[in-house]
């Protein structure tokens, strides 16, 4: 059997009537598992129940509270990248200031690393002895999903991998950055500092997602279509991102900011926006945010068609043979941001080589855990996947 690194073995120490408990309840489930019993992969699923425990926002049961004991140190700062100055967190287990290190990508959102489920999450994993990084792309954050943020996401990893006494730096992207995070490990600059890539709820082709905002319609890789209402988040950033398509430049400026209170769920500041509005800007924006209008749809797809160049700069497809970094990929079976066939459109993606593992689950929606009680079975392929990203963070 491995031996345990001594900080865990500290931990154990402190806790060790509580460690023996877990430690035979686990081993008697894995008994009926596919992991090998050994304490290593005993100790990170631990580790996984845990930390998803915490993203949900739910109690950690008080048997599994020393898996996740680390006092941990947070520190804003201004990382002065070569790709330029970013906002970042950065999560310190106390007493570990070199542990291994991991950098999270927020998705696109308007609270970039100040989203509640980002916090969670970095100081989940930090709390089990890891150094979490967590960049704010300031694009990503204003609903651009633009490629000058592949170089973000790879400085920071570079920065990361630096601090960490020069260890390598896995990353984990959430939806559109997960795609960006895969772009920037394969190009060959970042690839010493990355060791490994995790993509959730993320595309492997843009301009296939911005047709199925208009249809709901998804093909597969094997020619069936996946069919499912998308969310009108989806076409109101493609709106958002290229306004000049759809209104005179006169009306940019009074219209962009009426959506973007919208997409900042900001419902007084938009009401407050679209008083000020001229009929003609007032018309515009109405329709701009019924996504459902045929009209509408006509537009998004006309704007569209303008940009296939810029959407494929943030695919994952075709760029992905040079890849030589382990990668997981994650999405929610009912996902109508980002469909799951783009995961599996992706596994055709991945250098088989390099794919480490890859899940479809009904567990999680695009990056947040659904609300229903999910089966055994589904929350242990979940548990699994989370399990596998902690043995390769410390690995």
């Amino acid at each position: 059997m491995a031996r345990l690194p001594s900080h865990l073995r500290n931990l154990i120490a402190a806790h060790r009537r509580a460690s023996m408990l877990i430690l035979l309840a686990c081993l008697t489930a894995l008994l009926v598992t596919d992991m090998a019993v050994t304490w290593p992969y005993v100790l990170a699923r631990l580790q996984a129940l845990a930390v998803l425990d915490r993203v949900a926002g739910k109690p950690v049961p008080s048997a599994l509270a020393w898996i996740v004991s680390y006092p941990v140190q947070r520190t804003d700062l201004m990382l002065p990248l070569p790709s330029g100055v970013i906002r970042a967190r950065l999560y310190t287990p106390v007493n570990r200031p070199h542990a291994p290190g991991v950098v999270i990508v927020h998705g696109v959102h308007f609270k970039g690393i100040d989203e509640p489920r980002i916090i969670a999450f970095a100081a989940a994993m930090a709390s089990c002895g890891l150094q979490v990084l967590t960049p704010e792309l300031p694009d990503i954050k204003d609903y651009h999903v633009g490629a000058n943020s592949i170089a973000s996401i790879g400085d920071s990893a570079v920065w990361l991998d630096h601090a960490a006494g020069g260890r390598p730096a896995g990353i984990i992207g959430l939806s559109f950055s997960g795609s960006l995070a895969l772009l920037a490990a394969a190009q060959p600059k970042y690839r010493p500092a990355i060791r490994f890539v995790a993509a959730i709820g993320s595309e492997d082709e843009m301009s296939r997602v911005a047709s199925y905002y208009l249809t709901g319609r998804e093909p597969r890789p094997d020619g069936t279509v996946e069919i499912l209402p998308p969310h009108e988040y989806g076409a109101l950033v493609l709106e958002y991102e290229n306004l000049q398509d759809f209104v005179p430049a006169s009306d940019l400026a009074a219209v962009r900011l009426v959506l973007r209170e919208h997409l900042y769920e900001d419902r007084p500041a938009e009401r407050a926006a679209m008083a000020r509005l001229t009929p003609r800007q007032a018309a515009e924006a109405r329709q701009l945010m019924d996504t459902s209008s045929p009209a509408t749809r006509r537009m998004i797809a006309a704007s569209n068609a303008l940009h296939l160049a810029a959407m494929a700069a943030v695919s994952p497809a075709g760029h992905m043979r040079s890849l030589a970094t382990p990668v997981y990929l994650l999405s929610g079976q009912a996902d109508n941001i980002i469909p799951a066939a783009e995961t599996q459109w992706l596994v055709r993606e991945i250098p088989r080589a390099e794919l480490k593992m890859a899940l479809i689950s009904p567990v999680i929606s695009h990056i947040d855990m659904n609300d229903r009680q999910p089966r055994f079975r589904d929350q242990s392929r979940l548990v699994r996947f989370f399990a596998l990203l902690m043995r390769a963070a410390e690995h």
